[in-house]
């Protein structure tokens, strides 16, 4: 065998073309000799981040199951170790790196032992050189665009006893036939797009992700009836922006018609994640208020308040434009709930500009808020901004924030007291097995006492 040797390259991965897409329909084969390299040897697999890394997860179990790998939930019990990496903050990549420093004693225990590292940290190259350097009992790294290729990089490590890194800058091809192992049975993940190319000044996704590719309307369809089939009740349709599925095909079909083609499927719950308010159209509104088993839940991140900050984010759209979509939402569709992202201490951001992102939370009293910490990601234009806002004030706007947030919410939920609502049952609680767990329409967890619900079933809840 010959050796396997990339690594990534950031300005190839920036780098954007008017290829089509290709779309690999080809049945996924281990070679018959190497389906039972994992016989007897059991794998831990542990996922940081996005939606969009869990779903990567799922196919990569499928993969090792058909190569006869049992899984493990402790990595002390385990002969092969993956890491599906996240990038889009530091401190989840120091998160990773304090993992990977942890598990290297198992190494001393069990000499065989593999490790991966893959997903979104592997197509840095700051990230791969550290771990060339410094991690020397990392096996095998592999980027987000080769996940098809992990059985023969895995045969390569085995049997030649070497390092195999294997990353590719840009994005090929979109493989439909991987095979994949559903962490749920009643819900699922379904990718509509690959990639994004909004490229704002502080986000890494791009290059990690590559350009934006949708898949065709009739391979999505497909897999959402076969969901039905097998019986699962909710569909997730994932992309880093689902807004733009579409506009790399020459179908001028967009994501309002999709979510409309879904919704005839007859599937009981949609939900969609995640959107960019820069083209989020009316008509996607309209689909929404349409469909009842369309959620009354949507993600939009606002990020800033400011729009003297979201320009210095490359964000697309003013506060203004903002509030348009989030008023056209609240007006048209009945009992909707929001969630939203918020940066504070973004490179320049004054006082006054925080205090806009206050009266934003002020006016949306959104229900849900994921709150950061600014942090450069190396590459990035606004890593080379002057970080000059303080850690301290760092800290300070976000806990005044997260108090602003925790208010909301709670008023919120204060509300929905003595209502009933539609609940589809994941389960028994991991607290409590005499309490089951399961979401709302509106995307609130709800904790009850079953009678008569069992997992997947869709009841009413007081």
């Amino acid at each position: 065998m010959n050796e396997i040797f990339v690594k990534p390259n950031l300005r190839t991965a920036q780098r954007r073309t008017k290829d089509e897409t290709i779309i690999d329909r080809s049945l996924f084969n281990i070679p018959e000799e190497y389906k039972d390299l994992g016989f007897n040897k059991k794998y831990y697999l542990r996922t940081y981040g996005c939606q969009a890394n869990e779903r990567d997860s799922e196919t990569i179990r499928g993969i090792l199951e058909l190569m006869s790998y049992t899984e493990v939930k402790e990595a002390d019990q385990a002969d092969l170790i993956i890491m599906n990496t996240c990038a889009i903050r530091k401190n989840a990549e120091d998160h990773v790196f304090g993992e990977i420093g942890q598990l290297k004693r198992l190494k001393y225990t069990n000499p065989d032992l593999m490790f991966v590292v893959c997903g979104c940290m592997a197509q840095e190259e700051e990230v791969v050189e550290r771990i060339l350097k410094t991690y020397h009992h990392i096996d095998i790294i592999f980027g987000t665009h080769n996940i098809h290729r992990f059985p023969e990089l895995l045969i390569q490590a085995h049997f030649n006893k070497e390092r195999v890194v294997e990353v590719y800058s840009k994005e090929g091809e979109i493989y439909e036939n991987l095979p994949v192992i559903r962490q749920q049975n009643t819900k699922a993940w379904v990718n509509i797009i690959y990639g994004c190319d909004k490229f704002c000044t502080y986000c890494i996704v791009p290059y990690t992700r590559g350009k934006e590719r949708s898949r065709l309307k009739e391979d999505i369809l497909d897999e959402v009836n076969t969901l039905i089939k097998e019986g699962y009740k909710e569909v997730t349709l994932l992309g880093q922006n689902v807004n733009a599925y579409g506009k790399d095909l020459s179908d001028d079909y967009s994501f309002a018609e999709l979510l409309a083609d879904v919704a005839k499927t007859g599937i009981e719950r949609i939900r969609f994640m995640t959107s960019h308010p820069w083209d989020f159209t009316d008509k996607m509104v309209d689909v929404i208020a349409q469909y009842d088993n369309v959620m009354p839940f949507v993600h939009l991140p606002l990020q800033s308040g400011s729009n003297e900050i979201l320009k210095l984010m490359g964000r697309r759209y003013t506060t203004q434009e903002y509030l348009h979509v989030f008023d056209q939402l609240r007006s048209k569709v009945k009992n909707i709930t929001f969630s939203t992202d918020i940066i504070v201490g973004f490179p320049n951001e004054t006082d006054e500009q925080f205090e806009d992102t206050i009266k934003m939370i002020d006016y949306c009293k959104f229900d849900n808020v994921y709150t950061f910490i600014y942090s450069p990601r190396s590459g990035t234009p606004a890593s080379k901004m002057e970080d000059n806002v303080s850690l301290e004030t760092k800290r300070n706007r976000l806990k005044i924030l997260n108090q602003k947030v925790s208010q909301y919410a709670l008023m919120n939920n204060k509300n929905l007291v003595g209502t009933i609502q539609n609940v589809l049952v994941d389960g028994p609680s991991k607290k409590n097995e005499m309490v089951y767990s399961g979401y709302t329409e509106g995307n609130k967890l709800v904790n009850f006492v079953p009678i008569n619900a069992k997992t997947g079933m869709i009841v009413q809840v007081k």
